[in-house]
């Protein structure tokens, strides 16, 4: 019930915020990222919020010819050493090809702690695709431990890149 309110919130943002309006524009393909899990039965969290931001003017359609075919470990179960890199997301991607181009994707996605998932999907999707213009979009981004948080809703403009053998997100 709370994700088509929010993506109401992401909306009204992009009123305002010209890198939101440009991410979330009428020409963008919007992609959901799956979960770890490799069931497509489920309608997952990411998939929802493509439908809820599509149903609302964000970006063009929802396509979901991005799946997983062999599960990974869940990221927030697992401990720190133990997360799945970014080579195992990639390896346990399969994209069926779109029948219709697309040039501007937003990959969607519940939550971006260090971004292996966001860059293993846009890895995945740029050596199918690779003319193709690549962004995404999380519903929350984790910062660590902090004691207070004071704004649930902290919009956040960064980058994810392959540095050190790993991703890194900036901020």
């Amino acid at each position: 019930m709370w994700l088509p309110h929010y993506a109401g919130v992401v909306c009204q943002t992009s009123f305002h915020d010209r890198s939101l309006a440009a991410l979330l524009a009428r020409d963008a393909v919007l992609v959901p990222v799956p979960g770890s899990s490799a069931s497509i039965t489920a309608r997952w969290v990411a998939l929802q919020l493509a439908i809820a931001l599509s149903a609302i003017g964000c970006g063009q359609r929802v396509w979901s010819g991005l799946r997983r075919e062999a599960a990974v470990r869940k990221s927030s179960t697992a401990p720190e050493g133990a997360r799945p890199t970014v080579h195992q997301h990639y390896d346990s991607f399969a994209l069926t090809v779109p029948m219709i181009p697309m040039h501007r994707i937003v990959l969607i996605d519940d939550v971006v702690t260090k971004g292996r998932t966001l860059l293993a999907a846009a890895a995945r999707l740029q050596r199918e695709l690779p003319q193709a213009d690549i962004r995404a979009f999380a519903l929350i981004r984790t910062l660590g431990f902090v004691e207070r948080i004071e704004d649930v809703m902290q919009w956040c403009h960064g980058v994810i890149r392959w540095a050190g053998g790993d991703a890194r997100r900036d901020p």
